[in-house]
């Protein structure tokens, strides 16, 4: 790992959302969205954009899971026909759109590759070596399923893996799949399946949203590589979105990893935006840097935890750590990091070793 480039891998990121919800302009600066963007509905109600690939090059984010997310028609979070599905046909419909995103996305600019095998990988990696100019980087997107119900069976998960997705996430919600966050119990008979048919492809499971029952018995039954993308100590925060200790124990003896959010709700019991709290009520060092060394702690190494930022999904600038303003200051957690005494290796790992390690294991040549 030493002589990986120094990246940040980002595990979490919902482009295609933005994109097709919220039209917004991944190639554009943040900068320039938020001057259209001010006082329009989006602000008030998702915050401030931080999310665009200039600010990811700036900030060295090199490699980003793009998340395929829809949202169950009884969610009532989600109801626009962009992302609202009522039947597997208009989830898979809706999966489909988003990932005509990507695919465009990556036609039409060479700054951005999409990474389904080894080779692709090794691209981006190249292209962030010592020695590289700044119009050589590439963003690398490892493309992950939120919420399975786009795979319309069990037997369906083959056309999505040759489509280029790599990493799946059973629930978000209650999914004909697993029960999720605020629903709790345990796999469905068709998760089960579908699990034995991912491990087929090595195809990685991710067990962030599931619910706590289903989240053990995935543990025990999944024979492939495990992540919670984006999960943060129930330690900080109490409810079912987050692990518990000994989820987080389990999922490190399956040698996975898991991404810290950067949403303060997230990192700080009771932060609600919506109340008045503040975005300098939470910082890197305070909440962001303390989830990252609880799980550290836990699993006794820095081997299994890295970044799952979820900027953008949901929430914005207003609703971020005191230091994140865009993609391009997660960064920061670096500096933070090295204040707190982490040695350069385990510094290396959580930025971007640890999710590497997954990505090594399971892309195809």
């Amino acid at each position: 790992m030493g002589s990986d480039p120094h990246i940040i891998i980002d595990a979490h990121l919902d482009i295609a959302y933005n994109v097709l919800r919220n039209k917004r302009n991944f190639m554009e600066s943040v900068y320039a969205q938020r001057v259209r963007e001010a006082g329009r509905p989006i602000e008030t109600e998702e915050g401030s954009i931080t999310v665009a690939l200039p600010q990811a090059l700036l900030g060295r984010v090199g490699i980003v899971f793009g998340t395929l997310f829809v949202s169950p028609a009884a969610s009532p979070n989600f109801t626009d026909a962009q992302i609202s599905y009522s039947t597997p046909r208009e989830a898979y419909q809706r999966a489909l759109a988003q990932l005509d995103v990507y695919q465009r996305l990556a036609d039409e600019h060479e700054s951005i590759v999409l990474i389904r095998t080894q080779a692709e990988l090794t691209r981006v990696l190249a292209s962030w070596e010592t020695g590289k100019e700044f119009a050589d980087h590439r963003l690398g997107v490892v493309l992950s399923m939120e919420g399975a119900d786009p795979i319309l069976e069990p037997q369906q998960f083959e056309e999505w893996y040759e489509r280029g997705i790599r990493a799946v996430g059973l629930a978000w919600g209650e999914t004909r799949y697993s029960a999720g966050t605020g629903h709790p119990g345990p796999l469905t008979d068709m998760g089960r399946e579908l699990m034995e048919i991912m491990a087929d492809f090595k195809a990685i499971l991710d067990v962030s949203h599931m619910a706590q029952e289903a989240f053990f018995e995935a543990l025990d039954r999944y024979e492939g590589t495990i992540i919670a993308s984006h999960s943060n100590p129930r330690r900080f925060v109490n409810g079912d979105r987050h692990l518990s200790d000994d989820m987080i124990r389990r999922l490190a003896e399956r040698d996975g990893v898991m991404g810290v959010v950067l949403y303060n709700r997230f990192l700080k019991q009771d932060w609600v935006r919506s109340s008045g709290s503040r975005k300098n009520e939470v910082t890197l060092d305070n909440q962001v840097i303390a989830a990252i060394d609880h799980i550290c702690q836990i699993t006794g190494s820095a081997q299994h935890v890295g970044i799952g930022s979820d900027l953008d999904g949901g929430f914005g600038l207003q609703s971020a750590p005191a230091e994140i303003d865009t993609l391009s200051d997660i960064l920061l957690i670096e500096t933070a990091l090295r204040a707190r005494g982490y040695a350069p290796t385990d510094i290396a790992s959580i930025l971007h070793g640890n999710f590497l390690r997954i990505l090594r294991r399971t892309l195809p040549i």
